[in-house]
């Protein structure tokens, strides 16, 4: 019988604590290379940096588990960031149509907003979970969709003026006494929502027996369609939710945001160890993967990369680390 820590641990532990592992010699490696890249500041800079592909990647997480993609979220943090602006932007203030909004209140705009966001996942979630249209040709389609709707609010531009003094607050105010944003903060607390979803509720459960046997689980008496179709709407939300805070803090509504966001998003959870095929992954893994992506793209800054050598340098080190994840699983069942 076996006995050591290895045969103890369920498979997505198993996984967390080998990107875990990844995590710590990719470090390691660039402390080498990088000069003070050990410093503190640098390393709160590595968490702290990328809480939007953070919060985008625990509704790609979960949707994956099911077996489904959502790469309909980078095009709603655009048009969730460039309607938030409109709405709330002084009505008749200008002759330039992109410095006149539609002057509601400033919460009622960010609720309207979330709520445009979540129709999104809305759109995603009737086609696929009710009409069984694949996730991937329609989460594109409704990345498109939603990106138009930001080029044409903006005419292919942007929005950044009449705004509400209360517009910027959000997206730049600071934890007192530090200088880490109020962003991450709902960060942490998105993922402590999610990891106490995950594992100690029914529904988080669920989640997991969708994703290794829809049928199985619609057998047993789980609502299968109205699962994913709740999924899908928390992750219109939390892109809705990083459209919003990215808007306040740039105090601007761009239609090209966010570009490339949803692959991003994709990639964390791979390497976290989400199985694209569904039933497997676990919102830390998609976390130690954000920041496995970060430490890459910091040392690739600091070595002075340009950005297409930066792209290939995540995309190979994104290569090996699956092998190598995939490596490990096949020798532990060995």
């Amino acid at each position: 019988m076996k006995t050591n820590l290895g045969a103890r641990i369920s498979n997505e532990s198993f996984l967390s604590l080998f990107m875990l592992g990844v995590l710590v010699v990719l470090f390691g490696v660039a402390c080498l290379f990088v000069p003070n890249f050990y410093r503190p500041q640098n390393m709160v800079n590595i968490l702290t940096n990328n809480w939007f592909i953070v919060i985008l990647g625990i509704g790609v997480t979960f949707l994956l588990i099911t077996g489904n993609f959502d790469m309909s979220v980078g095009g709603n943090i655009a048009m969730t960031g460039v309607l938030s602006v409109w709405f709330c932007q002084a009505a008749g203030v200008s002759q330039n149509a992109l410095a006149n909004g539609l002057g509601l209140p400033y919460t009622a705009a960010l609720v309207l907003a979330l709520m445009c966001a979540m129709g999104i996942g809305a759109i995603n979630a009737f086609f696929i979970a009710r009409l069984k249209v694949p996730s991937i040709i329609i989460t594109l389609g409704t990345m498109m969709l939603a990106r138009g709707v930001a080029q044409i609010v903006t005419r292919g531009a942007q929005r950044n003026t009449s705004l509400p003094d209360a517009f910027g607050v959000l997206g730049n105010t600071a934890i007192p006494g530090t200088s880490v944003k109020v962003a991450v903060l709902v960060m942490i607390v998105l993922v402590v929502a999610a990891f106490v979803f995950e594992k100690l509720t029914v529904a988080g459960r669920r989640t997991y027996l969708i994703g290794a046997n829809p049928e199985a689980a619609r057998l047993s008496g789980i609502k299968v369609a109205r699962h994913i179709t709740l999924l899908y709407l928390a992750s219109g939300l939390l892109a809705g939710i990083t459209g919003i805070l990215l808007a306040s803090e740039f105090k601007a509504g761009v239609s090209g945001r966010a570009a490339g966001y949803e692959f991003d998003a994709l990639v964390i959870a791979l390497l976290g160890g989400v199985s694209i095929a569904g039933g497997f992954g676990s919102v830390l893994g998609m976390f130690v993967g954000a920041v496995i992506l970060s430490v890459v793209t910091t040392a690739a800054t600091g070595l002075l990369l340009s950005p297409d050598w930066q792209f290939t340098l995540k995309g190979l080190v994104t290569f090996i680390a699956i092998l190598a994840q995939r490596f490990a699983l096949d020798r532990r069942k060995a």
